[in-house]
């Protein structure tokens, strides 16, 4: 990580300075979305790259294994030319006597590279010991007619190291959690930077040929790390800006559809006997007073027949899928369904589930439970409703196109 090979023996945590290596962790990280072929980037969920730019900057810090460790000795010559409580009359040679050797062997998790950094702070006497592996070796000899106890000198020499591995701590996390928005930020840009180019060059009117060097693949680096982080599948041709809704105007079609519980509440007997039908109309009403009848129900897209399909121009911006709440199987089957109809201009949709009859906590978790348990669900977002959840899935067969998916959850009088 640092650019050096750790030593076997010496002085710890005085080599090399932890700041300056993870700046280097952070700088070499964010350069890989500046390195990446431009249609990799594009073609790529910014969402997960972050991810894998975050996983792959994060460091964890050493964690020493004392339930694990154990002890051995062997009988060495130890030279005692310089020992003072010792009369040598000549120490311009080696004066060796039997003795012992003991080892502790302390096996520890996290990189050892960070047993040589120097923290913000530090002793004018830092501890000592080998590191070998993924164990930290301490060694301890006396001469055979002078033994003396270890166990002591184990703790104090523990203790120190442990301080200064708590020392560490606070740099370590700072490093991790300005790494999200770090990376974010350089994907944001890259992202911009290319979509304007791409414009730009589109504005031209002129055809456009690709480079026959242009970069069909991408290599992850090898990282030298435990279970390296792997950047996201995505495929490298040439990438197609995508017509998106506005997320704006996709919360106004959700909140008119949202005011519906409203009437349900003030108009009950209106709804008592309604099919799912009968309530998609009602929707439908609804939506076409503000999108100047752009709304349309049962509406073929794709490859199946939705609900509710909201149009502008040549664009299918808005679906819907309007269902009776039949239990977490069918809900499932929502889900396909509504998989089934989106295309890649299809990024924000809804399922607008009917209540009648089945308690809403156990609506509620049903629709949870299942959407985190399908197989093309992303992550569930923050979405202020309390009847309701917000999801990104992706599109069948691509992980990469992403599309929203909005659940609300209605009360429909019996």
């Amino acid at each position: 990580m640092f650019g050096f090979s750790p030593k076997s023996e010496g002085y710890l945590f005085s080599s090399t300075s932890l700041v300056d290596g993870l700046a280097h962790r952070r700088s070499t990280t964010l350069a890989e979305v500046e390195s990446l072929d431009a249609n990799r980037l594009l073609n790529t969920a910014p969402d997960d790259l972050v991810a894998y730019l975050v996983e792959k900057a994060s460091v964890e810090p050493i964690v020493l294994r004392k339930q694990d460790w154990y002890a051995d000795s062997k009988e060495v010559q130890i030279d005692v030319r310089y020992d003072r409580n010792r009369y040598i009359r000549d120490s311009s040679r080696p004066v060796l006597i039997a003795g012992e050797r003991i080892e502790v062997h302390v096996p520890f998790d996290g990189p050892a590279d960070f047993f040589y950094a120097q923290s913000n702070q530090m002793t004018t006497n830092p501890p000592r010991a080998k590191v070998v592996g993924s164990e930290l070796i301490l060694e301890f000899q006396y001469a055979a007619d002078s033994p003396r106890e270890i166990r002591p000198e184990v703790d104090r020499l523990l203790s120190s190291i442990e301080t200064y591995l708590s020392w560490q701590q606070p740099l370590i996390d700072a490093h991790n959690s300005s790494m999200p928005s770090m990376a974010r930020q350089a994907v944001d840009t890259r992202r911009e930077r290319l979509l304007a180019q791409s414009q730009r060059t589109a504005a031209l009117g002129i055809p456009i040929r690709q480079r026959s060097d242009a970069p069909k693949t991408y290599a992850v680096p090898t990282a030298r790390r435990k279970a390296a982080p792997t950047l996201p599948a995505a495929t490298s041709k040439p990438y197609q800006p995508e017509p998106t809704w506005a997320i704006d105007q996709y919360e106004h079609a959700l909140k008119i559809v949202q005011d519906m519980s409203l009437v349900m509440e003030r108009s009950p007997a209106a709804f008592k006997t309604m099919d799912e039908e009968a309530l998609r109309q009602a929707f439908l009403m609804q939506l076409n007073a503000q999108f100047e009848g752009k709304a349309t129900g049962e509406t073929f897209n794709m490859s199946g027949k939705t609900d509710i399909l909201l149009r502008e121009g040549e664009r299918n911006v808005f679906i819907a899928e309007c269902k009776f709440w039949k239990g977490p199987k069918a809900f499932g089957e929502a889900i396909d369904q509504l998989l089934r109809y989106t295309t890649w201009r299809d990024s924000k949709t809804a399922i607008l589930v009917f209540n009648r009859g089945v308690e809403t906590s156990r609506v509620l978790a049903g629709v949870d439970a299942t959407a985190q348990a399908h197989e093309n669900f992303k992550k569930r977002v923050s979405y202020p409703h309390e009847s309701g959840f917000r999801y990104v899935f992706h599109q069948v067969g691509d992980a990469n196109r992403e599309l929203i998916i909005t659940v609300l959850v209605f009360h429909v009088p019996s």
